[in-house]
């Protein structure tokens, strides 16, 4: 390890003593830690042993190390999207599913990621574009249109219920009234999806699943879709349609427009300590959760 950058979540009181754990660390190791002007301004930091501030974000870069949880994570995903570039990552959010280790083994965790002792996993994403767009799929962008959770297709506050058709590979499957959709990866199978009542995904499961919000049918039904095929969203309603990508706005869908979720394999790398179970995880995280 030479360079690493590091991203922390907004509230930099949870995670400024670890980050100083991670810059003495790093000085003793020989790793120089880049932060961003963002970090830097939220930090208060100047340069020092370890640390290189107001840093531009590079893809040349060893390791990305996270303070945070999975919003931040899911950020570092994206920026790294496209790249070799492994996300480690120490959880200081609510869940944390994505995250490599916990705080209370953060000297381990922090040994480690400098260690380069851990094992990646590639994580494959949703990629969005108009309908048609071939090369948004083959040469994904590391911006908002690459998701590694889950892309969400909504009404507008206030709005009426949508009507919202899909079609796979130029065949209409149906069309809901309903509050919206969710398309989510494996990874993020274990969120908006869950919630709408979806199946739970394994990481390594090809493919993707799609979801409604609050279906005003009894038809609606959660469709797991094979990975090579193009689902297609139409916006049937008199409205115009919110799209969030990882829960942050991203555009919308006029009315009569349509959009393109394809999913591309082995986007994004994530970081996990040997010998890792997403069964273990599930059932630590969402065990936490329901104690």
């Amino acid at each position: 390890m030479k360079e690493i950058t590091v991203f922390t979540h907004r509230r930099p009181d949870d995670t400024r003593a670890a980050l100083g754990r991670l810059a003495a660390a790093a000085a003793d190791a020989g790793v120089t830690l880049r932060l961003d002007e963002t970090e830097t301004r939220k930090h208060g930091l100047r340069d020092g042993p370890g640390i290189a501030v107001n840093a531009p974000v590079r893809d040349d870069v060893e390791l990305c190390v996270v303070l945070g949880g999975d919003g931040t994570i899911l950020g570092a995903l994206q920026r790294y999207a496209g790249t070799d570039v492994p996300v480690f990552a120490i959880n200081f959010g609510e869940i944390g599913f994505l995250a490599t280790v916990e705080p209370e083994d953060i000297e381990a965790g922090i040994r480690r990621a400098l260690d380069g002792d851990f094992e990646l996993l590639r994580l494959p994403g949703i990629v969005l574009g108009p309908p048609g767009d071939e090369v948004e799929a083959d040469r994904p962008r590391a911006d908002r249109r690459t998701a590694f959770n889950d892309v969400a297709i909504h009404r507008k506050v206030g709005e009426r219920v949508a009507q919202i058709a899909y079609a796979l590979d130029g065949e209409e499957v149906g069309s809901v009234r309903c509050d919206g959709l969710v398309v989510a990866t494996p990874a993020g199978s274990t969120g908006y999806n869950l919630a709408n009542g979806g199946p739970v995904m394994a990481w390594g499961v090809e493919g993707f699943v799609v979801s409604f919000i609050a279906p005003h049918s009894l038809a609606a039904r959660t469709l797991v879709v094979a990975p090579g095929d193009r689902l297609t969203i139409y916006n049937r309603s008199r409205e115009p349609l919110d799209v969030a990508v990882a829960g942050r706005p991203a555009h919308e869908i006029p009315p009569g427009g349509a959009i393109d979720a394809r999913f591309v394999d082995a986007v994004g790398t994530i970081a996990q300590l040997p010998g890792s179970s997403f069964y273990r995880r599930l059932r630590e995280k969402f065990g936490r959760l329901a104690s």
